[in-house]
């Protein structure tokens, strides 16, 4: 009997739980660790502070797991050891014969002073609640949707809230001026410039101003300071910096970097049997960007790190690889929704595109998330 060990129950963990749990002989372990109670992908989120959807319509619990084979131990990992393979949950350590580390990013508001005080946090599922409830309460004024930091998880979703919200503001005759800040020096610089001024065009058109390369330095009560000088808001919306989990920085998995780093095809650390996964690392394109943050590349990658565990463990050369292709959705309001698509891994440079948007697209984006739930979950 072998055991497997999984840290992190975002997409990577579960895709990667699932296929391993289909792929091994029902007498291996698979050990998936996850302090939460309950998942809900990340575009809840957005549906929830909007008013489209509740989150509860797709947060599923984690106890479902044990119905298809898989032990989920609620817990925070104390600690790594890549060496040996284990981690420390529940003050034990628990070894295994293979390691996915798949923790995701961490939330790091303090990361800018003033930022907890003074902001909504509408990553942070926590504060959706109260967000949700300042916008649904918003009476009108200026709309701060920001970007404190790069990389960040699923980089169209800012756009996507600004341009929900205007949705909302137009509907309820509220009158709002939003803008929507980055330190990036355009939208979504993986699409090039072609793309991103498709989906700046669409932000000026809707009278939503983009600021590009405007890196916050404090907050302050109705105020985010610039190295350029202060801009005031009735309403602040916030990407708050992400970082690598203290725990994975901690075990040496990152070495001097800020991400974890993995071989690109296999995700395998420098450590034997441990892998990388998701929002933990950072992944080079041939052009010098890195792979976004973003859910089906974290679920990609849990499939190609599941087969090279299963291959190994009958013997047999991995040959599982990951390419690199993906997709993310981009809501833009009106009952329609975009697609960047592409080979983010092609070279000499990343082949994405942005699609045409589509109430199809927006269709396949609510379709996306129901089959996640059945696969994962049931029901």
């Amino acid at each position: 009997m072998q055991r497997i060990l999984i840290l992190g129950g975002g997409f990577g963990g579960l895709a990667a739980a699932h296929t391993l749990r289909a792929l091994l002989p029902t007498g291996d372990e698979i050990v998936l660790v996850e302090r939460r109670e309950s998942f809900s992908l990340g575009l809840r989120k957005t549906w929830a502070i909007t008013g489209l959807s509740p989150l509860s319509e797709g947060r599923r619990s984690y106890a479902h797991l044990g119905e298809r084979g898989i032990r989920w131990v609620q817990s925070e990992v104390a600690a790594i050891r890549p060496g040996d393979r284990s981690a420390n949950v529940d003050g034990a350590w628990m070894e295994a014969d293979a390691l996915v580390v798949a923790l995701g990013a961490h939330l790091h508001p303090g990361a800018i002073p003033g930022l907890a005080e003074h902001a909504l946090n509408t990553y942070d599922t926590e504060w959706l609640e109260r967000t949700s409830q300042a916008v649904a309460g918003f009476a009108g004024g200026r709309v701060a949707v920001g970007i404190f930091g790069a990389p960040y998880a699923c980089p169209p979703a800012p756009f996507e809230m600004a341009l929900l919200l205007d949705d909302l503001f137009r509907t309820r005759d509220v009158k709002a001026e939003i803008e929507l800040f980055s330190p990036l020096p355009m939208s979504l610089p993986v699409l090039g410039e072609a793309g991103c001024s498709l989906i700046e065009g669409r932000l000026e058109e809707r009278g939503i101003r983009f600021l590009p390369n405007h890196k916050a330095v404090s907050v302050q009560d109705g105020r985010v300071m610039f190295a350029t000088g202060p801009r005031d808001y009735d309403l602040i919306l916030a990407v708050p910096p992400h970082r690598l989990p203290p725990v994975i920085a901690e075990s040496g998995l990152a070495g001097e970097a800020l991400w974890v780093r993995p071989d690109p095809a296999s995700l395998e650390t420098g450590f034997p049997g441990v892998f990388a996964i998701g929002d933990c690392t950072e992944l080079p394109l041939a052009n010098g960007m890195s792979l976004p943050k973003a859910g089906v590349f974290a679920e990609a990658e849990a499939k190609v790190v599941a087969e090279r565990i299963v291959a190994r463990r009958e013997g047999r050369p991995p040959q599982a690889k990951f390419s690199g292709e993906g997709f993310c959705f981009l809501e833009v309001g009106g009952g329609m929704a975009q697609l960047v698509q592409g080979e983010f891994l092609a070279a000499p440079a990343p082949r994405v595109r942005l699609t045409d948007p589509s109430p199809e697209h927006l269709e396949a984006k609510r379709e996306f998330e129901r089959e996640r739930l059945a696969t994962w979950f049931g029901g």
